[in-house]
């Protein structure tokens, strides 16, 4: 085992993540104006596509790193049978799941239920199909709605922070199903879709645009929402949440609802409102 995994097994994680997010929030021009020059020196932090392109302007190191994009950098097809992406990052994996089983890399599996924390909903997306999405933390950091859809349910699940970089994804058996994370479901007009915002060493903070932060968490048991008896309605590519430091965004769609579009491949990168597939 690596030095780099074997800390993630020692380390505390949910304390550091917190520590950072402290940090992340501080206001002091001296401290978060240095730790904001040197993340962009280290991650060749481009901010062409931003609203505010200076990042010496954003008053602390979070609101840097959840900054919004120009309008019109990224457009917004109205054809609403596409399915478009709702992040900027990279491929980590696409496809159709086999029967309940997820293959997270290098063979190492896990299946909907332990992703869920759910037997019912887990059952809704057997043979599903299924993108794995992965935010660098370069990468804009709002999450947009792939498809028009009502607000059904969300479910936050307890768990670990490992990492979700690639390297760490092949090396830990079911990574996605052992972090934290929340799943989200909406109705739409082809039926029930997920997406399954996963925390990770040293995220802060996952938030939503209708709850607010639900990451970090002090609860140590599954959390359920639910929706069904309220109007909230997202437009295709309308922002829903954030994620404060890198992370994954798993999608998934019924059998038989959608193709994805064959140009998009594993390591792809993507980029927000990019086409990733079609309804039928």
């Amino acid at each position: 085992m690596s030095l780099n995994l074997l800390l993630q097994y020692l380390l505390p994680q949910h304390i550091l993540s917190r520590l950072v997010a402290n940090i992340a929030n501080c206001r002091t021009p001296l401290i978060k104006n240095f730790i904001i020059r040197q993340y962009c020196k280290f991650y060749r932090i481009d901010m062409a596509d931003m609203l505010e392109p200076n990042p010496i302007n954003y008053p602390t190191f979070n609101e840097f790193f959840i900054r919004a994009l120009k309008p019109g950098t990224r457009p917004i097809t109205n054809d609403q049978k596409t399915i478009i992406s709702p992040v900027d990052g990279k491929i980590g994996q696409i496809g159709q799941i086999n029967a309940n089983l997820l293959i997270s890399a290098k063979g190492k599996n896990f299946t909907l239920e332990q992703l869920f924390a759910d037997n019912e909903d887990a059952a809704l997306f057997h043979n599903a199909n299924f993108a794995v999405l992965y935010l660098a933390p370069s990468n804009y950091h709002r999450i947009h709605m792939p498809v028009s859809g009502k607000l059904r349910s969300m479910r936050y699940v307890p768990g670990k922070l490992f990492s979700v970089n690639p390297k760490t994804v092949e090396r830990i058996p079911g990574v996605f199903a052992r972090n934290e994370r929340i799943i989200v479901t909406f109705d739409t007009v082809f039926g029930t879709m997920a997406m399954v915002l996963v925390g990770a060493m040293i995220v802060g903070s996952i938030e939503t645009s209708w709850a607010g932060v639900v990451m970090p968490n002090k609860q140590k048991s599954v959390m359920n929402w639910n929706y069904t008896k309220q109007e909230i309605v997202f437009e295709h590519g309308l922002e829903i949440a954030n994620f404060k430091l890198g992370s994954t965004v798993i999608l998934l769609f019924p059998e038989k609802a959608m193709q994805w579009n064959q140009t998009v491949q594993k390591d792809n990168p993507i980029k927000m409102g990019q086409n990733l597939g079609t309804l039928f």
